[in-house]
């Protein structure tokens, strides 16, 4: 029998609803904001007009972009790693989780790299020793470097050890009676099994690859090497002007286009905005079963 709402619970579910929606319009606002000042005239932009509707509307921002090479050289160069570091992770990720989801009896070393990999979490060697080691291996200046300096997310791995962890025993049991091999069950089994979780590490991985900056700002030498982050970080990046030379203070007044600027951020944006809610239905079950633990 369901009961009826009382007047308390009633409060409770307006009140609820009206703190989500602030929440939820407080996380638009920066992207409509950027829009608006995107499709305003870059004076009124500079001036500070541009609230929460375009002032002067027009799409020169848009059109000149179409005639900026540099901006989707970076935008492509973006795509490759995202699709290289998605795929690169992925294989890691489950070829790690699968053994280290087994007991000890099952894999000797099991809790040792378990320790190894928490380790990593809380420990690393620094920004030199990994410059210095990505150097050696010739991936400067190369889209590998952007995509194998990050290859192994130990959090992601985690997860998915977890989620294998809850997966019932009694299936690999009935596979091994049928004669089957750790290499079958792995893609027969435990892969389709595991798509909500590996769904939510993937996109993990996109979203990271995708919004990262600093890699490509240490790595690539050449701003034709430039992701598209990086590319955009050195357009809003705050300079001091007096320690610039003559040809590098030209080079920033060229880009110094407020709404050129925020029409390159808001197409950056677009990708995650359409991948996002495309995975978005696995996420919370994905990330509840793989952070539970036995």
């Amino acid at each position: 029998m369901v009961k009826e709402a009382t007047l308390g619970s009633k409060v409770f579910d307006i009140v609820l609803i009206v703190l989500l929606v602030g929440v939820s319009l407080l996380c638009i606002l920066p992207i409509w904001y950027t829009l608006a000042v995107s499709l305003s005239e870059n004076s009124a932009a500079a001036a500070g007009q541009v609230r929460l509707w375009p002032v002067g509307f027009n799409l020169n921002s848009y059109r000149e972009i179409m005639d900026d090479s540099k901006f989707f050289n970076s935008f492509w160069i973006s795509i490759q790693r995202v699709v290289l570091g998605a795929v690169v992770s992925f294989v890691v990720t489950v070829l790690m989780a699968y053994p280290l989801s087994k007991t000890t009896k099952d894999f000797r070393l099991r809790n040792i790299l378990m320790w190894i990999l928490v380790f990593t979490m809380l420990f690393n060697g620094g920004l030199i020793p990994w410059y210095q080691t990505v150097k050696a291996l010739g991936l400067i200046n190369n889209i590998w470097g952007l995509v194998l300096g990050h290859s192994v997310p130990v959090f992601n791995v985690i997860l998915v050890v977890n989620y294998f962890r809850n997966l019932p025993k009694e299936l690999e049991e009935a596979a091994l009676v049928d004669g089957a091999g750790p290499w079958y069950m792995l893609v027969k089994l435990y892969i389709p099994l595991a798509v909500p979780v590996l769904a939510t590490v993937t996109l993990f991985s996109i979203v990271y690859h995708w919004n990262e900056f600093f890699n490509g700002l240490v790595l690539m030498s050449r701003a034709d090497h430039y992701p598209l982050q990086t590319y955009i970080q050195q357009l809003v990046v705050i300079i001091d002007a007096s320690t610039l030379n003559t040809e590098q203070l030209k080079r920033m007044s060229e880009l110094s286009n407020q709404t050129l600027n925020a029409a390159k951020i808001f197409i950056a944006m677009i990708p995650v905005l359409i991948v996002y809610p495309l995975l978005q239905r696995f996420f919370i079950h994905g990330i509840t079963l793989g952070s539970v633990k036995e």
